[in-house]
């Protein structure tokens, strides 16, 4: 009876290590083909298009558009402070 036992035992290992060599098998092919097919390319659509001008403030407190092309970029950040004394005609609300 301990062969019959210990032959059941070892077609259940057998089993469960094809199963597993299996499933590993089928999950290195998948990850495979990750790298063999070719991914798809980004279609980029606009969805507005680029703006050549801005709004910007004028010393005497107007509201006017500029080509953008036309500012200089110093990269130095104003402080509301600042503006609020720049302005020389304040405009009240």
């Amino acid at each position: 009876m301990d062969k019959n036992l210990t032959m059941e035992t070892n077609q259940k290992d057998n089993s469960r290590r094809n199963f597993l060599w299996g499933g590993l098998g089928v999950l290195s092919a998948l990850s495979a083909l990750k790298f063999i097919i070719p991914k798809k390319q980004k279609i980029v659509i606009p969805c507005a298009p680029i703006a050549t001008t801005t709004k910007m403030l004028t010393e005497d407190g107007r509201l006017v558009e500029v080509d953008i092309s036309k500012i200089k970029k110093t990269g130095v950040k104003v402080s509301d402070k600042d503006v609020i004394t720049w302005v020389k005609n304040k405009p009240t609300f």
